[in-house]
């Protein structure tokens, strides 16, 4: 755990009981602050109380005697209107933050001579995955790395500073929303396509959240900024205009790429660009085609890199290496880092093979662009979607329709989707596991190698609590009809 200094003998409001609220408050608690916290289940005040923690109720408390507002990222700050504990504690001059703040606090009061690297990873889609990718890089190159804040575990619960060489750190933009401090040496902007827009009040208020990544950056820290989106081309503007240090990340190179030198004739070839590729100081890092370069530097095929298919994994895989070598990895252990990564649970995981039939657990698409990426990356599919839709359904998703055998659809979404779908092949399932055994029924009956992917383009909570469960139960239902699992790692 980590203990949050600062509040010493001060009461702090927290509220929201999640996995988020309850770390805030243990780690309050360690660093010597009176956490009082409330919740509007009655189930996460039981579980507060249990722990020994001040339950109070924060509608009718006094809040001129508090010092902070911990708030749950899942409680909105502004939009669609803020929160009644938000207006509480600006009434009364109260400031508001979240855990990743609260986390930058404890490593700012950090000595410096000890205060580990961190890297921080946002954006829309590929966040999940680069985290996990660039904690697995830097552990096999023999670091002390703790990963966690929205994937895994939340960001306070990770082991404390004096035990760690560098956090990676996967941020949203509800919990950017709450942060004024926090300062990354490696901050990641992946991509940004529309999503969250209600609680950011469009697509401008959604940009301004992960624009906040870079908010107190400085020129000796690092910004990584995909640039196949205008929105990150934008934002690298931005960051140029205050003189920061960028490297821009791009699969989208137009044309023929330009001519590389093999690392081993780098030396020989172009002594010049030695010292700054030694140093893992890159302006342009280019995947194009699963060629990963860097300033005209080829590092690597990523094609033989284990669970890393496709063109938006090339993207994560030169996220990770960059921030990589940005903290003093070499360039052939970041290299092996990136070949031997088992995947990541509920990302285009294979879970299961019945035959020459594979099972594909893609749950973490909740939106369009996110499966998009998962279409691309196999000739063809039998297609589960579905589930509580975002905006614009599936719309975007037309021109890949080819590549879809057959669809078959779960969740409020089947009817809206199967009218999106028109003559494409599709049948309305309802259920995950009817869907399954539907999909895994027809793939065995068109014969050879076939993928029945779980890529639902929707969030989960018409049918799950959330994507992880849904994943769980395509993985379940796929062993349910035979299939043998499939170990990673």
């Amino acid at each position: 755990m980590i203990a949050v200094p600062g509040f010493e003998g001060r009461r702090v409001a927290v509220f929201g009981l999640g996995r988020s609220g309850i770390t805030a408050a243990r780690a309050l608690h360690a660093g010597g602050a009176i956490p009082i916290l409330w919740d509007d289940s009655v189930s996460g005040r039981m579980q507060a109380e249990a722990e020994g923690f001040a339950v109070e109720d924060l509608t009718t408390a006094d809040w001129s005697q508090f010092a902070a507002l911990i708030l749950s990222p899942g409680a909105p700050l502004t939009r669609p209107k803020p929160h009644w504990t938000v207006d509480k504690a600006k009434a009364a001059w109260v400031p508001v933050m979240g855990d990743i703040e609260l986390f930058a606090r404890a490593l700012a009061a950090t000595p410096e001579a000890v205060r580990p690297k961190v890297v921080a990873i946002t954006g829309t889609n590929g966040k999940s995955t680069t985290t996990a990718l660039t904690g697995w890089v830097l552990k096999q190159a023999g670091l002390k790395v703790a990963v966690g804040g929205n994937i895994g575990i939340g960001v306070l619960a990770l082991p404390a500073p004096a035990e760690v060489e560098v956090y990676v750190i996967e941020v949203s933009s509800y919990q950017l929303d709450l942060t004024t401090g926090f300062s990354p040496d490696v901050a990641i902007l992946t991509n940004v396509t529309p999503d969250h827009l209600d609680r950011h009040g469009g697509m401008e208020g959604y940009v301004a959240a992960k624009r906040r990544l870079f908010q107190t950056q400085t020129p000796e820290r690092l910004a990584l900024v995909g640039v196949d989106d205008d929105w990150g081309w934008a934002v690298v503007g931005d960051l140029n205009s205050r003189r920061l240090r960028v490297s821009t990340i791009t699969t989208r190179t137009p044309g023929e790429r330009r001519h590389s030198v093999p690392v081993a004739d780098l030396e020989a070839e172009r002594p010049d660009l030695v010292p700054a590729f030694e140093a893992g100081r890159f302006i342009i890092v280019d995947a194009t085609d699963g060629h990963l370069t860097v300033d005209g530097v080829f590092v690597t095929e990523l094609a033989g890199a284990r669970s890393l298919p496709g063109r938006h994994n090339a993207q994560n895989a030169a996220f990770a290496y960059a921030a990589a070598r940005a903290v003093g990895v070499s360039n052939a252990a970041a290299v092996a880092g990136l070949m031997s990564f088992p995947g990541l649970a509920h990302r285009m995981e294979e879970v299961g093979r019945l035959g020459p039939v594979r099972f594909i657990n893609d749950s973490k698409a909740t939106n369009a662009d996110a499966a998009r990426q998962a279409l691309t990356s196999y000739p063809a599919v039998f297609w589960i979607a579905g589930g509580k839709a975002k905006d614009g359904g599936i719309d975007d998703l037309t021109d890949l329709f080819g590549v879809v055998t057959k669809a078959y659809l779960i969740g409020e979404a089947a009817e809206a989707f199967a009218g999106t779908l028109g003559d494409t092949p599709h049948v309305i399932s309802r259920t995950l596991d009817v869907a399954v055994a539907q999909a895994a029924e027809d793939a065995k009956a068109a014969g050879g190698d076939q993928i029945v992917l779980l890529s639902p383009a929707c969030a989960s909570f018409d049918q799950y609590p959330d994507f992880e469960a849904r994943g769980e139960a395509f993985r379940a239902a796929a062993l349910n009809l035979g299939a043998t699992p499939v170990v990673h790692g």
